[in-house]
């Protein structure tokens, strides 16, 4: 399981991915989604069963296992340098670009 940071910045992340972008899944079902991965990790048996019915039976098991899988091929393009990070500018300073 993944620290509390950890996550977070993951989400960051993964909102920057490419196949996350729109896909019909809501903030609040993609958070749902995060929480349900922390409670049934890969071990658990029929994980992606218990994962829809913990999202309130809004996505079948087939279609958050496909989530899943989508999920760690944006993770997989992010860590190999395929999706550029996000500009920010520094809090109170306007450098003119």
């Amino acid at each position: 399981m993944a620290s509390a940071a950890g996550s977070k910045q993951l989400q960051q992340q993964v909102m920057m991915a490419p196949s996350c972008r729109g896909g019909g899944w809501t903030q609040r079902q993609n958070k749902q989604f995060e929480c349900a991965l922390a409670v049934y990790d890969k071990e658990t048996p029929d994980r992606w069963h218990n994962i829809a019915r913990y999202m309130g039976g809004s996505k079948s098991a087939d279609e958050v296992r496909r989530h899943f899988e989508k999920l760690v091929e944006d993770v997989a393009h992010i860590e190999s340098g395929h999706v550029p990070f996000p500009r920010y500018a520094a809090a109170g300073l306007d450098d003119g670009r």
